[in-house]
């Protein structure tokens, strides 16, 4: 098994490599995890930056002793993938984006579509975009990623068609595409930006505003899936047919 991961803020070892991890991440490593002398951890910013670390010793129910080794740096992966999630009902937002996380989503933009049921206002608004973040960061650490994805503010219809327009392959789910998602044309570097419309689809005039921006539709399959699930099954086709699985 792979070793778990732990997020720090930053990678400011004492002399001789040694580093103590403490706060909730100490908590967890020491108190949930029960970590011992001896065993391997991963430490990164969730940014891309990580270290290789051995647990030396714990102190207390929250810190854990370890020796670091250098700190290493993870690319960026390209093709780059930013998923518009449409806001679903419930806590179905937090699945998608831990399912997508964990498939590979370099991005995940939350999208108030004209037919979303749910949409984020005022202090509403925020705790749902606290809980997508935390959902992201969480997974990403389950999921062994040492660079975690983004999460954007929430965006308008407006704001991701103009994030459609500066893609190098931007793609509507809509089950009446003209075309499957399994044979479109995809480049092998740059920013491919996928829309998963609401329950109840995205509607005519949104349609043509991506339309406009350069995004076409594209079916997936022959069932319809719900929008907490479309951006992950998506995402997966997109990471094999790029090479990024590979």
């Amino acid at each position: 098994m792979t070793a778990p991961v732990f997020v720090v803020d930053h990678f400011d070892a004492e002399a001789g490599g040694r580093y103590v991890l403490d706060g909730p991440e100490g908590r967890h490593a020491v108190s949930v995890k029960r970590l011992r002398a001896g065993e391997d951890v991963v430490l990164t910013d969730g940014a891309g930056r990580w270290a290789t670390c051995v647990v030396v010793d714990t102190e207390g129910k929250d810190r854990l002793v370890v020796r670091m080794d250098p700190v290493a740096e993870e690319p960026a992966e390209s093709p780059r993938i930013t998923v518009v999630q449409a806001l679903p009902k419930g806590d179905r937002g937090e699945l998608a984006v831990e399912t997508m996380t964990e498939t590979g989503v370099d991005a995940v933009v939350p999208w108030a579509a004209s037919r979303c049921i749910t949409q984020w206002k005022g202090e509403r608004g925020q705790k749902a975009l606290a809980k997508w973040r935390a959902t992201a960061r969480e997974a990403g650490k389950q999921s062994r990623r040492t660079r975690f994805p983004e999460v954007a503010d929430a965006a308008s219809t407006k704001q991701v068609a103009a994030l459609l327009a500066e893609a190098d392959f931007a793609a509507v789910l809509h089950e009446e595409g003209g075309e499957p998602l399994a044979t479109a044309e995809l480049p092998t570097s740059g920013h491919i930006v996928l829309v998963v419309g609401p329950e109840g689809g995205v509607s005519p005039d949104e349609l043509a505003l991506f339309a406009q921006a350069g995004a076409a539709p594209y079916q997936l399959g022959r069932s319809v899936l719900r929008t907490s699930t479309a951006g992950t099954a998506a995402s997966a086709l997109l990471l094999g047919r790029t090479g990024r699985w590979s």
